[in-house]
């Protein structure tokens, strides 16, 4: 383990590398870096705290790179030192790009992947800890894909366990998350274009537009119709609705001379494209369906199941409102983003794939004795309410905090008051 200390205002920083086996099966082959970022409040960084470990959502992005003593840091560097663990492949812990994996046969590329879901996440925390703290236990906090993280790690490692937005189904296939998803990415269509009715007349504007010419994007590729689409997966968020409309309400500009041609706003390309993290997080995108397969393929479910949802189809004579898409992966992304297209042989590979192992022990979920305390977001668009109450029913000693109050995104929104409450669940002190 090697470590480096920052200061910044209200904060002190310990930088940790961890030298860890890329298949724990074969404990002494080939190894990876994984980065962990340890952060303390001013004058406790010689106290005894316990460690409160933070599981990104994603799956695919670094832990979050802290500015200040703000948010849900400032409730939990109260009693903590918090660990900001970049999952494998995320963030400074080798990361897995394009870049990184051109020098592997697509084969060799899918053979390697396939060690980046949560089993393998969890079970680089566990060497973590056992590092930093020996056989103590310490707590966690996982974020949407981070809950899914937290739900494989129960064990006798931890001694209590926040969620938010994250409590996965056990035993549900693929093709039932994403039969449950696009209803809920429907409804929030419906809200959005209630929220903002000119919208409707705009976003045909840009489709219709997108559909008849060859728009490029400032970074390279075409931005189609299905990728401009896309932006929907900001829905699910609090202020994703009025991210989206400030997008598109400034999508045309007048072009130069005579004919002052109505153009595609390079303004608007540019902020779509920073908006959009497919080509720089493509664990996201190979990985998506993965978080869910257990013994068997995902075989592109949400492409399959899309097609039962006829409200997605549009062309030129579409009545209604086009609708956007969530947060699924699509085969064509991988002709259509720059960044992934040299892995669609992998992605197609793991979309074929039918012997991922298991990522939930049900028997023994059903004997869990460490307190968990879950916020379930009750309009979440990401994770499937009803799958979340259903596993709170499996397993014993899990608490959860139904709101309406929140999106997916409350930690960010309002973390202090989210980890709080969560905390003071998981302590039966509410």
């Amino acid at each position: 383990m090697n470590t480096l200390t920052h200061h910044i205002p209200g904060l002190i920083l310990n930088s940790h590398r961890f030298e860890l086996p890329v298949d724990y099966a074969k404990p002494d082959a080939a190894k990876i870096s994984v980065f962990a970022r340890e952060v303390i409040a001013p004058g406790k960084e010689h106290a005894d705290l316990p460690y409160l470990v933070f599981f990104q959502g994603g799956p695919g992005s670094g832990s979050p790179r802290p500015m200040g003593n703000s948010g849900w840091l400032k409730r939990a560097l109260k009693e903590f030192r918090v660990l900001l663990l970049d999952q494998r492949g995320t963030g400074s812990s080798t990361p897995i790009t394009a870049q990184t994996l051109r020098h592997l046969t697509p084969d060799a590329q899918a053979d390697y992947l396939q060690h980046f879901r949560a089993d393998n996440i969890v079970r680089d925390a566990e060497a973590i800890r056992k590092v930093l703290i020996g056989e103590k236990p310490w707590s966690i906090l996982g974020q949407s894909f981070g809950g899914f993280c937290a739900m494989n790690y129960l064990s006798e490692g931890l001694k209590e366990v926040l969620i938010t937005g994250g409590i996965p189904s056990l035993m549900r296939p693929t093709d039932d998350v994403y039969r449950a998803t696009y209803p809920r990415v429907i409804a929030k269509n419906h809200a959005y274009y209630q929220r903002f009715p000119d919208d409707v007349q705009r976003v045909r504007e840009i489709v219709q537009h997108l559909s008849e010419h060859d728009v490029q994007l400032p970074s390279g590729g075409r931005l189609t119709v299905q990728r401009f689409l896309q932006i929907g997966l900001s829905f699910g968020m609090s202020d994703g609705y009025e991210a989206v409309h400030y997008l598109i309400e400034d999508a045309f500009v007048d072009g130069a001379g005579e004919a002052q041609n109505r153009e595609i706003n390079w303004n608007f390309l540019s902020h779509l494209e920073h908006s959009q993290s497919f080509d720089t997080n493509p664990i996201y995108s190979l990985l998506q369906e993965a978080c869910y397969t257990q013994q068997a393929a995902s075989d592109w479910s949400a492409e399959r199941l899309m097609h039962d949802f006829p409200q997605f189809n549009h062309d030129a004579n579409t009545v209604g409102p086009v609708l956007f898409t969530g947060e699924m992966i699509y085969p064509w992304m991988f002709d259509q983003y720059p960044q992934l297209q040299s892995l669609k042989k992998a992605a197609e590979l793991l979309a074929k794939k039918t012997d991922w192992p298991m990522l939930y022990d049900v028997e023994r979920l059903r004997k869990n004795r460490v307190p968990v305390a879950a916020a379930v977001y009750y309009d979440d668009m990401y994770v499937h309410r009803e799958f979340s109450e259903e596993t709170a029913q499996i397993v014993p000693n899990v608490k959860l905090w139904v709101t309406s109050e929140y999106e997916h995104n409350g930690l960010r929104a309002n973390g202090e008051h989210v980890v709080d409450r969560l905390l003071k669940i998981a302590r039966g002190e509410l």
